[in-house]
């Protein structure tokens, strides 16, 4: 049954309330949930979004009293979160876990490329406008993403004997990637930013579930065959991958 159907509002009830901690007001969004027993607080690492989810039968009057006591964690919470900014000259960014210096070369032929120097970090380099370069450098991330993606998808499709539809490349919020009932892969570009084992790793996942369309215990033990440094990843994942929403802009 779609998430949809378990969440709801009453009708004339608002679909948010203003909690204010230390002289900030943070909107919260009030959601119903047919199986919520309690009240509970999230928030969503890349939106920022705070979430407040009440029993079918709670209160707003508890809802707010509820999100007012947790006002500091609320504050805590968003204060430790990427904010994303757009690509430009001068930034630290990652390319496959290594940090490289963005630099802009307005008359230079080309789009977007890396160079080694003798001395110093590598770095990212981008030609045309000032105006362009947060897209020519999301664009860049985009194609590598897709070709390291595209590989490693591959041998892990051919490892386990099974059909790999389409590969798409997107910058999703919610997840890493998916796989669909008709082999179609869907991932995350920000993946390339992080060590090369982390997007091994997402591959291996997503073409698992070609085998297993689940997380039962069989797909975990078919995962951790394929892909022994399963729980590096993770772990790598847990720690620093919120971070990765904190590099470029969404360009649509």
């Amino acid at each position: 049954m779609p998430l949809r159907a378990f969440l709801s509002r009453r009708p004339g009830e608002p679909s948010s309330i203003a909690v204010t901690h230390e002289r900030a007001t943070y909107d919260v969004q009030v959601r119903r949930h047919q199986k919520a027993r309690r009240y509970t607080l999230r928030i969503h690492a890349v939106t920022r979004a705070i979430v407040l989810t009440m029993p079918p039968r709670g209160s707003l009057r508890d809802a707010q009293r509820f999100a007012e006591q947790h006002g500091a964690w609320i504050a805590a919470r968003l204060d430790r979160l990427p904010v994303a900014s757009a690509f430009s000259d001068g930034d630290e960014v990652p390319l496959r876990g290594v940090m490289h210096r963005l630099t802009h070369r307005p008359g230079a032929r080309g789009v977007a490329w890396t160079e080694q120097p003798q001395d110093g970090a590598p770095l990212l380099c981008v030609a045309g406008e000032a105006a362009h370069v947060n897209r020519r450098a999301t664009d860049f991330f985009k194609r590598e993403a897709a070709a390291d993606l595209g590989t490693a998808s591959r041998r892990y499709a051919a490892m386990l004997g099974v059909t790999i539809k389409r590969i798409s490349i997107r910058d999703q919020t919610s997840r890493w990637g998916s796989c669909s009932a008709t082999g179609v892969l869907s991932y995350s570009w920000r993946l390339v930013l992080a060590p090369p084992f982390v997007l091994d790793y997402l591959a291996a996942h997503e073409v698992a579930h070609r085998v297993e369309l689940n997380h039962s215990p069989r797909f975990w033990r078919t995962l951790q065959r394929i892909c022994p440094e399963m729980e590096r990843a993770k772990t790598w994942l847990n720690a620093h991958g919120a971070g990765l929403h904190r590099y470029g802009q969404t360009v649509r």
